[in-house]
């Protein structure tokens, strides 16, 4: 998207309706993020929750030593990715498509003052420059645009020798067969909403799907290295809701137990490499 672009204008119409949604998700957490303080404890010292994606996204994030590193945070929604990266000593520049969404994020950067560039754009036409970025992050929002032409941005982007992580939901191939089979889509699958995401109305848009074993076999192949994959959420945020410790310990546990097969059990991947 052009500088002089606005959201709205020449978007797909797969675009378009992520922007709508997101619109109207970020109106309805406005108010309640901009009154409540920001926790950065994924980016303090102390004990390291291990069986959780997003604080070992963290602790891979923060061996790579962050201090003044070009840092990309691809479809940075409210901010918070951005916001611990720029804790943690790094220069972030984060974009979004929800115009809604940067505000949001904007407003909480400055409250906890904090030096972020933020932006409305797509992810599949960056308004950066060639070779800019150290280390590009990707959370939660591979599955919600078109992956090649954003790979091939993310290529463009970033320096020869740079850091990509991803951390995004996942079903192995076979498993998305019974997944979409008429008697857990139709039947067993809408009585177990309220149960996995505490309501009935979870945050999933209308066009996303999560990444397949493919998809992830072509962002490994954007690597020279791969220095983190783990897989995460057997049973958790499938059929069981991610608010007991306990049960999320077991569940990594079980996968790396099962390693061999950790990416056919798993519903979530993270990975960590070299850009070639």
């Amino acid at each position: 998207m052009s500088t002089d672009q606005k959201p709205g204008e020449l978007l797909t119409d797969r675009q378009q309706r992520e922007l709508d949604y997101h619109r109207e998700y970020a109106e309805s957490q406005k108010g309640k993020l901009l009154n409540e303080p920001f926790n950065f404890d994924v980016v303090s010292q102390g004990p390291r929750r291990w069986w959780n994606q997003y604080w070992a996204m963290f602790t891979y994030l923060l061996d790579k030593d962050l201090t003044n590193k070009n840092v990309l945070v691809i479809g940075c929604g409210f901010g918070g990715d951005a916001m611990n990266l720029a804790k943690a000593g790094a220069r972030v520049k984060a974009f979004d498509l929800s115009p809604e969404s940067i505000e949001i994020a904007r407003q909480l950067s400055e409250k906890e003052n904090l030096d972020i560039e933020f932006k409305e754009m797509v992810a599949e036409e960056l308004d950066y420059p060639n070779n800019h970025f150290d280390i590009v992050v990707a959370r939660d929002i591979l599955h919600h645009v078109e992956i090649q032409q954003t790979f091939d941005e993310i290529l463009r982007v970033s320096k020869p020798g740079g850091i990509l992580c991803f951390n995004e939901v996942y079903s192995h191939s076979i498993l998305r067969r019974i997944r979409n089979s008429k008697f857990i889509d139709k039947w067993l699958y809408p009585k177990m909403i309220s149960l996995v995401y505490g309501h009935d109305k979870p945050y999933i848009t209308e066009d996303e799907e999560r990444l397949t074993e493919k998809e992830v076999e072509q962002l490994v192949s954007l690597m020279s290295r791969i220095e983190e994959k783990k897989y995460f959420n057997a049973f958790v945020t499938r059929v069981i809701p991610d608010n007991f410790p306990i049960i999320s310990k077991l569940d990594q546990v079980v996968l790396r137990i099962l390693s061999p097969l950790a990416s056919l059990l798993g519903s979530r991947v993270l990975i960590g490499g070299v850009i070639k």
